[in-house]
C-alpha cells in the first residue's frame, strides 16, 4: 500500500511538472499558448495536493505545534496529548467531511464542465471527498494506537514492569 501511494505520488509529481514546463516552453518561449492545459492539470494538481496530505497522515507527519510537549516530561503525558490531539482531529475532519459530503453529491447533480475540453470536473471535486475519507480512516488509526498504547502503559504500571 506504502509502495503504491508513493507510485501514485510520484507520478502525480511528474504529470504536473511536466505540464508546467510545457505551458512555459510554449507560451514564454513560441509565444503560443496550449488551449485547455490549465483544465487538464486541474485534475493532476488537485489530486497531487488532496493525496499528499492523506500520504502527511497516513505518515503521521502532518505540521503540529506541540508546545504542551515541552511541558509534559512522561511519555504517558505524552500519549494523553496525542490522544486529544486526535480526536480534535477526527472531530474537525468529520464536520469538513460532512461538507465535503454535499459539495460531492452537488457536484454529481450539477455534473459541470470545464470551458474549453467540455471534461467533467466532477473528477477533480471528488478528490476532496476521497481525500477526507482516507484522512480520518488514518487518524483513526492513529488514535487506536495511541490509545492502545496508553492501556499497555496502565498495564505496565500496575503490574509494576519498568517502562
Amino acid at each position: 500500500m506504502e509502495r503504491l501511494a508513493q507510485y501514485i505520488l510520484m507520478a502525480l509529481i511528474c504529470i504536473v511538472a511536466l505540464g508546467q514546463f510545457v505551458q512555459v516552453v510554449t507560451r514564454y518561449v513560441f509565444q503560443v499558448p496550449v488551449m485547455g492545459l490549465e483544465e487538464t492539470m486541474l485534475y493532476p494538481t488537485l489530486w497531487l495536493y488532496i493525496l499528499g496530505a492523506v500520504n502527511a497522515s497516513r505518515e503521521n507527519t502532518h505540521i503540529r505545534a506541540n508546545v504542551l510537549e515541552i511541558v509534559l516530561k512522561t511519555k504517558r503525558q505524552h500519549t494523553i496529548l496525542a490522544i486529544v490531539g486526535e480526536v480534535i482531529s477526527l472531530a474537525i475532519g468529520l464536520w469538513l467531511l460532512s461538507w465535503a459530503w454535499e459539495f460531492t453529491t452537488y457536484a454529481w447533480r450539477v455534473w459541470k464542465e470545464t470551458p474549453t475540453l467540455y471534461f467533467p470536473t466532477f473528477y477533480a471535486d471528488a478528490a476532496l471527498m476521497v481525500g477526507l475519507v482516507l484522512m480520518m480512516l488514518f487518524t483513526t488509526m492513529h488514535l487506536v494506537r495511541h490509545v492502545r498504547s496508553l492501556s499497555d502503559e496502565e498495564e505496565a504500571l500496575v503490574s509494576g514492569e519498568p517502562q
